[in-house]
């Protein structure tokens, strides 16, 4: 049995689905009801990280704690997947979301497939055959990306966070809330008042057509910027950074988001949860 460990649990999933029987998967990030940015490694996490033999993480900054724990425990036959450099990204990239983007997941799929390959050569077959029925699996989403685009492309639409940004842009979105603003609540760091104050204009006067709204990181001023959307009628779409669990698996919860975009864009209902 290969040990294996995602970051995240949407990196974790996509291991076992490509693994399937032969890997044994865990995942550190893996509750969509608290805020990633706030997570501290345990020595429990440190030992899962450490018996892994392969891992996939995210870069940029997102989860660093994973190469402070595999630089305290060093394993040269360790096989370390970072998407960031997988999708040839430099440090400076801004949103470090980069599940959201149709073109991440097939690259990580391919690279888990070939690193299980290696560490176990006999089952090569069986990896391949469930890659090529995970990238069977995305097409659903993928054609609900395309037909979105086609019939709803450039609307307009707010966010408190650049979670969903890369699905929005896929989906052929206008994105109108400053990105200072949405890395500044990222970051934790208080937004310039104006920002604030655009944010607030674009939903209570319905300028935009849905407020996506990142469900994992909520204070004070993004409760603020529902309320107002909510009053004003703007549909809100939730997004996630980690998984929804139990219930989906990437792909679906993917499509999920896609499907809650069309519900607020056709029929003007939110999806606050998935």
């Amino acid at each position: 049995m290969i040990r294996a460990v995602g970051a995240e649990n949407e990196y974790a999933n996509v291991i076992a689905q490509v693994g399937g029987r032969y890997v044994q998967v865990g995942s550190i990030l893996d509750n969509p009801n608290t805020d990633p940015h706030a997570f501290e490694s345990s020595p429990s996490t440190a030992q899962e990280v450490a018996s892994a033999q392969l891992i996939v993480q995210n870069g940029l900054g997102y989860d660093t704690f994973m190469d402070k724990i595999e630089q305290a425990t060093p394993n040269g036959s360790r096989k370390i997947i970072t998407v960031q450099q997988l999708l040839g990204l430099p440090n400076d990239t801004p949103n470090p979301h980069l599940w959201y983007s149709p073109r991440t997941m097939p690259a990580v799929a391919r690279a888990v497939e070939a690193d299980l390959a290696s560490i176990s050569p006999s089952k090569a077959a069986y990896f391949q055959a469930n890659l090529a029925r995970f990238d069977a699996s995305l097409r659903p989403w993928t054609n609900a990306i395309a037909a979105f685009r086609a019939a709803h492309g450039g609307i307009k639409v707010a966010v408190t966070e650049p979670v969903g940004d890369y699905m929005l842009q896929a989906i052929g979105a206008d994105i109108v809330t400053p990105f200072r603003l949405q890395a500044d609540i990222m970051n934790g760091v208080d937004p310039a008042p104006q920002d604030v104050a655009l944010e607030t204009i674009l939903l209570s006067k319905h300028q935009v057509a849905v407020l996506v709204y990142n469900q994992q990181v909520v204070d004070s001023l993004t409760q603020s910027f529902l309320s107002t959307a909510e009053k004003a009628g703007v549909p809100v779409v939730g997004v996630y950074e980690t998984m929804p669990v139990p219930g989906y698996d990437y792909q679906s919860w993917m499509l999920a988001e896609v499907q809650a975009m069309q519900r607020a864009v056709v029929d003007h209902k939110s999806a606050e949860k998935l």
